[in-house]
C-alpha cells in the first residue's frame, strides 16, 4: 500500500473514566485524539472496508469512518442499553428483510386486520407504522405541481415555470442520449457474451480479441471505451446505464411532466384537515426498485453480527415504517403528518432522507419538526445532494425561518465519502454553514436492499441514518439524556478536520469544514459515548 502523510490538526480529548448507565462496571476509554499524520489511504478499499467503511475508524483504518466498530468494541461490549425507536418517514420498507424482520416497530395497541382503530389514534390497523401514500409510487416534482397549478399568486410560481421547462428540455435530451448509449452497451455485450460464451468476460479478454467481423469489432471498440472511463464490468456498465436510462424516463413520464397526478389517496393535499387517516396500513415497497427506505432503515439497524449481508449502526432499536416519500417529491401534508403519527406513537429519533427545492406548505413541516422538538424528539434530515449552498439555494424541510431556529433537536447532515483527504466531502452533498450541522458516511454505502439483497448507494439520504444510529446509540446506553443534548454530544463529539476539501466536486471550491458546517466536524460514535458519559454523569 502506497500511503502519503498530509497534516491534519484535530482538538485532543482527555482520558475519562466513563461509567454506563444502569449500574455496570466503570470502563476506562481514551477518546480519539491527535492525529496529525493520518495517512491518506490510496490502495482501493477491500471488499469488506467498502460494505463497512462507515464503521470503520480514521486512526486504525485510514478511512474517515465512525468507529462504530471501535465503540462496541471497547465501550458498549455486550451492553444493549434501552430499546429506541426510530420512525423513517421514506418510502416503502421491506419489514420482511431477512435483516430487519427482527427490528420492525409494532403496535401493540393494535389488533391487526381487525378493521377497527383500536388504538384511536385515526389510523386503522396500523400494526408497523403506516403508509401515507396509498397505492401511489410515481409522483410530479414540487416544482411541477406549482406549475401546473396554474396559480401565479403561489410563491415562486414564475420561477417553477421557468424551472420546469428547462428541465424538462434537458430531461428529453439526457433521455434521448442514454437510450442511445443503453443500445450501443448493451449490443455490444451481446455479441461479445456470445463470442465468449459467457457474461462474465475481462476487459484482458477483450483487449486480445484479434477479428475481421465487424460487429465483433465494433463490440470490442464499445467495450474499451467502457473499460477506459473506469468501468471494469460490461455488465456492470449496461446495469448503470439502464439506471440512467429509468431516471430520465421517470422525469419525463412523471416528475416533471404537468398532466400527470400520482395522487390516488382520495384527499386534498392542500388541505391539511381533508379526510383523516387517509393512506393503508401496508408499509411494504410497491415494486422491488422502491428500495430506497430499506436502505436507509439497514444502514440504521440492520441485525449486527448475524452472519447476515449488513450491520446497523445501532443495537437495540424498533424501525417505526412511515411510507410518505414518494419516486418525485414528497408532499408537505404527508410529511407532516407523518412526523406527528412518529411522535404520538413512541418514536425518539426520526429520520428524514429526503428534501426538495420548493415546498407550497413548508409551514406545515416547520411546525410538525416544532412538536418534535417540544416533545423530545430528535428529527435527523439528509442535506441534499445537489452540490449546492443550501445557505444560499432553498432545500426543505428547514427547521429555521431566515436562519432563526424554531427547533433544537433538529440535525441536517452532509455526506462524507470512503477517501480520506481533500476528497472526503461527497461530490453530491450540499452544504452550508448555518444550515448543516455534520458530516456523516453517505457516498457508497452498503445497506438492505428489497427481497432479502444488498446494495450499494449514495446520497446524503445515507448519511442521515448513519447519524440517526449514532443518536439511538447513545440515548439506548444514556436514556435519561434529553434530545437536545443528544443532538449537541454528536455535534460537538465528531472529529474537527481542519484541513481543506473540495466542495460540491468542484476542485476550485477549496474550503474547511468550519465553512461549510456548522460544527467543522464528521460524526465519531466512539467520541459521542465518551462525551455522553460525562454529560449524563
Amino acid at each position: 500500500m502506497t500511503i502519503n502523510y498530509k497534516p491534519l490538526m484535530l482538538s485532543a480529548f482527555a482520558a475519562v473514566v466513563l461509567s454506563s448507565c444502569g449500574g455496570n462496571a466503570p470502563i476506562l476509554s481514551t477518546p480519539i485524539e491527535n492525529i496529525d499524520n493520518t495517512p491518506i489511504k490510496e490502495t482501493p478499499l477491500t471488499e469488506a472496508e467498502a460494505h463497512n467503511w462507515g464503521h470503520l475508524d480514521l486512526v486504525k483504518d485510514t478511512i474517515p469512518g465512525m468507529s462504530v466498530d471501535k465503540a462496541y468494541a471497547e465501550i458498549i461490549k455486550g451492553k444493549k442499553g434501552q430499546q429506541i425507536i426510530v420512525a423513517v418517514i421514506d418510502s416503502g420498507i421491506d419489514i420482511e428483510h431477512e435483516d430487519l424482520d427482527g427490528v420492525i416497530w409494532t403496535n401493540t395497541d393494535e389488533i391487526p386486520g381487525n378493521g377497527i382503530d383500536d388504538d384511536k389514534n385515526g389510523y386503522v390497523d396500523d400494526i408497523h407504522g403506516w403508509n401515507f401514500l396509498g397505492d401511489a409510487y410515481n409522483e410530479r416534482l414540487e416544482m411541477t405541481r406549482i406549475a401546473a397549478s396554474g396559480n401565479a399568486s403561489i410563491p415562486r410560481y414564475a420561477e417553477a415555470v421557468e424551472e420546469l421547462d428547462k428541465k424538462y428540455q434537458e430531461a428529453l435530451s439526457g433521455k434521448q442520449r442514454y437510450d442511445q448509449i443503453y443500445a450501443q452497451v448493451s449490443g455490444a455485450h451481446d455479441v461479445l457474451t456470445k463470442h465468449f460464451g459467457k457474461e462474465d468476460y475481462t476487459a484482458e479478454e477483450v483487449k486480445a480479441i484479434n477479428t475481421e467481423d465487424q460487429a465483433l469489432k465494433d463490440a470490442v471498440g464499445v467495450a474499451n471505451f467502457i473499460y477506459g472511463n473506469g468501468l471494469t464490468s460490461m455488465k456492470e456498465a449496461k446495469e448503470q446505464i439502464k439506471g440512467g436510462v429509468e431516471y430520465f424516463t421517470d422525469q419525463v413520464n412523471y416528475n416533471l411532466n404537468k398532466d400527470f397526478n400520482g395522487r390516488t389517496t382520495g384527499d386534498n393535499p392542500d388541505d391539511f384537515d381533508d379526510k383523516p387517516g387517509y393512506g393503508n396500513n401496508n408499509v411494504m415497497p410497491s415494486v422491488k426498485s422502491e428500495s430506497h427506505g430499506t436502505h436507509v432503515a439497514g444502514i440504521i439497524a440492520a441485525e449486527r453480527n448475524n452472519g447476515l449481508g449488513a450491520n446497523g449502526v445501532a443495537n437495540n432499536v424498533k424501525i417505526m415504517s412511515l411510507r410518505a416519500v414518494p419516486n418525485g417529491d414528497e408532499y408537505d401534508k404527508d410529511i407532516a403528518k407523518a412526523i406527528r403519527y412518529a411522535v404520538d406513537n413512541g418514536a425518539k429519533i426520526i429520520n428524514g432522507s429526503f428534501g426538495k427545492s420548493y415546498s407550497t406548505h413548508s409551514d406545515w413541516v416547520r411546525d410538525a419538526i416544532k412538536y418534535a422538538s417540544d416533545k423530545n424528539v430528535i428529527f435527523v434530515h439528509a442535506a441534499g445532494n445537489d452540490s449546492k449552498d443550501v445557505d444560499v439555494e432553498p432545500n426543505f424541510p428547514d427547521d429555521n425561518v431566515d436562519f432563526v431556529e424554531i427547533s433544537d433537536t433538529y440535525i441536517r447532515v452532509g455526506a462524507l465519502a470512503p477517501s480520506y483527504g481533500t476528497k472526503m466531502i461527497a461530490s453530491f452533498s450540499n452544504y452550508g454553514l448555518k444550515n448543516v450541522d455534520v458530516f456523516a458516511p453517505g457516498a457508497k454505502v452498503y445497506s438492505t436492499t428489497p427481497e432479502n439483497e444488498y446494495d450499494t448507494k449514495g446520497g446524503t439520504s445515507m448519511a442521515a441514518p448513519a447519524v440517526a444510529g449514532v443518536a439511538a446509540l447513545i440515548w439506548s446506553q444514556y436514556p435519561d439524556l434529553k434530545a437536545s443534548q443528544v443532538k449537541q454530544i454528536i455535534m460537538s463529539s465528531g472529529l474537527p478536520v481542519k484541513s481543506q476539501v473540495i466542495v460540491g466536486g468542484d476542485a476550485n471550491n477549496v474550503k474547511t469544514l468550519s465553512d461549510i458546517s456548522k460544527s467543522a466536524k464528521i460524526v465519531n460514535a466512539y467520541n459521542a459515548l465518551i462525551m455522553a458519559s460525562q454529560v449524563a454523569n
